[in-house]
């Protein structure tokens, strides 16, 4: 570190390179360091061809986009190191298939080998960082390169020496009334001012135009669903309006703005079931008051939990029964998105030209979002060209399906549901405002019954959601605050209740692509040649969470514009992300070596120490526990859902029985090791 220090702080640098071939730029290197008086100036030959012919008999690049150029021979004092990073990426036939672009060059006197490796070993460990590999490509001076370079060496040192909160999991028992909810403010407080300025990036434009729509989408179709379910008491009005206000609230209060809350599949059946609780032919009370108690009752349990740190008990919730809980959101987004495409195919009144176009509109959109998505890894185009089209490309599809849907105009397309004219009226005659004494007092107590099953329901869903946000395998730098989030959960559901509102919670599908949106990932390459995305750093901020949920209160006067948009888009778009949240679920993972040849299984960490046996055993368990939870969901039982995601649990605690520690503690890290990549340390 001290070597690259020292080049740092003697300006021996070069940034953003320009030259095209290696020779010029281990040229440029040399005469860097001829004026700054570490080569002499007669030496300059020597030196250039001692660097060239080192990378003609074998290439110096590592990997990881590192290179380390050497060359050892008379004429200099001292050894030194000149950096540099070139403006484009540059192919050196690195062992990981990256091409290189940063190069520390390294000259000295001979005799210096040993010193050499040293240096080599220490580069490698620094670049391995995800961190400070994310900090040297955006760095715009040598000052930022030391700071990161500070950074990197506080983050690094060892744990005794680190603040308690720096290594927290947020999920530590305090023992004392809002212990942990302090804990999570004081935590979270300092990057309050930085959660605005890293949204100053073009990624968080992309992501607000991308969520924008994939927000809007699920709000107008559960709006609808609602108004069916609730004799239009709650519609798609009441839907947009929640998830503006809540969400806005939620981006600029919560403690972490990755979350994005949004109305799930149990909410809507338990509103459907407390719905016809209240009818005539059973209780024959009020509908909107009772719910009101409800969610008061609801809201005055969750802050309950939250200052009693309940949350921990989150710890005993692992992998194992995240993957679970993900891979079931993920594939009801996928389910709705092809059912909905089915039904326009079973749906006798539909013209054949109108469901074919639908289905290839769905289509498109899908393919384009995942092609565009992945076109940072292409060899076409300019660097800054593939990021924005990486970056933009589930907006820049959505946009393209909707012009080629506008141009078909001769055939008919169900447009996005919504008014005809701009509203912000009730769905049904109603003031805004619940007056929640209209009802008898027995109403008031016998609420808290129901209110114990959302309860559960939101504690389940909105600590599930946060602990995938919050996996370390996402590099997220700025800490979790699990209690708070809940409390303000609990804060959003009362005010909700009070004006008709649907209650919203931490949607999983669409935070973890509202992550996603805002991550920087490189490709990893295990030592077997398998390849797989990691995010390296991820910009946390606040902007778009205000920023999309702005648009969607917008939608509410703009509705006759966004009904140019047609479903089948919209349908493409859920289907994408429903893909996009399967990323990085090691159960899939796990799921397809079901299907492969056994000799090609990858290199895992999970493969190398765990008997080929006891991993399908362990996959099987899991799938079997999504299935129950899949038909659960799907039958009159979906009111007790929360019930069967707790029940995980005590299910992931039998496992022992069947499995060693050692085995369990590969196929349940809680986190990626960082074996797995490409071994050029």
């Amino acid at each position: 570190m001290e070597r690259l220090r020292a080049a740092l702080q003697d300006d021996l640098v070069l940034l953003d390179l320009e030259s095209g071939t290696l020779a010029e730029i281990l040229l440029r290197a040399v005469e860097r360091g001829i004026d700054r008086n570490i080569i002499p100036a007669d030496a300059q030959q020597r030196f250039y061809e001692e660097l060239l012919q080192r990378e003609q008999k074998v290439s110096t690049a590592i990997g990881h986009a590192v290179a380390i150029p050497h060359a050892y021979v008379e004429g200099i004092p001292e050894p030194s190191m000149i950096f540099v990073r070139l403006a484009r990426p540059l192919n050196m036939g690195a062992p990981d298939g990256v091409p290189t672009q940063y190069l520390f060059v390294l000259i000295g006197p001979p005799g210096q080998a040993g010193e050499h490796l040293d240096t080599l070993t220490s580069i490698a460990r620094l670049m391995s960082d995800d961190e400070f590999r994310y900090d040297l490509h955006e760095a715009d001076s040598v000052d930022d390169i030391l700071r990161a370079l500070e950074a990197f060496e506080e983050r690094t040192a060892p744990v005794a020496e680190r603040p308690e909160e720096a290594v927290t999991t947020g999920l530590e028992y305090t023992g004392r009334l809002a212990g942990g909810l302090f804990a999570d403010l004081r935590r979270r407080l300092p990057h309050y001012a930085d959660d605005y300025l890293c949204g100053l990036h073009p990624k968080a434009l992309s992501s607000t135009v991308f969520l924008y729509f994939a927000c809007l989408a699920p709000a107008v179709t559960f709006g609808g669903i609602m108004g069916d379910l609730t004799g239009g008491y709650i519609g798609v009005v009441e839907m947009i309006l929640a998830s503006a206000v809540c969400g806005v609230a939620y981006a600029v209060l919560a403690g972490q703005p990755m979350i994005i809350l949004g109305v799930t599949g149990p909410q809507l059946i338990f509103t459907m079931i407390l719905y016809n609780l209240c009818d005539p032919q059973h209780f024959d009370v009020p509908f909107l008051e009772t719910r009101a108690w409800v969610g008061g009752w609801t809201a005055a349990m969750l802050l309950a939990f939250a200052v009693t740190d309940a949350s921990c008990l989150m710890r005993f919730f692992t992998r194992f029964t995240d993957e679970i809980f993900a891979s079931l959101i993920s594939l009801i987004f996928i389910y709705a998105a092809i059912n909905s495409l089915t039904d326009i195919f079973t749906d006798e009144d539909t013209p054949h030209d109108t469901a074919l176009l639908s289905l290839l509109l769905a289509l498109g959109t899908f393919y384009l979002a995942m092609s565009l998505s992945r076109f940072r890894k292409s060899r076409y185009l300019i660097h800054r060209f593939r990021e924005f089209f990486a970056d933009f490309g589930p907006a820049l599809a959505l946009a393209a399906m909707t012009a080629v849907a506008i141009w078909s105009h001769e055939i008919s397309l169900d447009p996005l549901i919504a008014e005809e004219h701009a509203s912000l009226r009730p769905s049904v005659d109603r003031s805004w405002l619940i007056n929640p004494f209209l009802v008898p007092r027995w109403v008031w107590w016998a609420s808290a019954g129901p209110a114990l099953l959302v309860t559960v329901l939101v504690f389940a869903e909105q600590n599930i959601a946060a602990r995938l946000v919050n996996n370390r395998d996402n590099n997220l730098a700025k800490g979790p605050a699990y209690h708070w989030d809940l409390a303000l959960t609990g804060l959003l559901i009362g005010a909700c209740s009070l004006f008709g509102l649907p209650w919203l919670v931490a949607a999983t599908v669409r935070s973890l692509n509202h992550l996603r949106s805002l991550a920087t990932v490189e490709e990893v390459v295990t030592a077997r040649g398998d390849k797989h995305e990691k995010i390296i750093h991820v910009r946390e901020t606040r902007l778009t969470g205000i920023a999309i949920h702005v648009l969607i209160g917008l939608s509410l006067l703009l509705l006759p514009v966004l009904r140019h948009v047609p479903m089948a888009v919209l349908y493409g778009l859920i289907l994408y992300m429903g893909v996009v949240s399967m990323a990085g679920n090691q159960f899939f993972e796990r799921l397809n070596l079901w299907l492969v040849d056994p000799s090609l299984y990858p290199s895992t960490h999970y493969i190398r120490k765990v008997p080929i046996k006891l991993i399908h055993l362990f996959t099987l368990i899991q799938l079997f526990c999504l299935l129950v939870l899949g038909l659960v969901q799907a039958s009159p039982l979906s009111i007790l859902f929360p019930l069967f995601i707790v029940l995980l649990v005590p299910i992931r605690l039998m496992l022992p029985r069947w499995f060693s520690p050692q085995h369990l503690a590969a196929l349940d890290a809680e986190e990626r090791p960082e074996e797995e990549a490409s071994e050029w340390v």
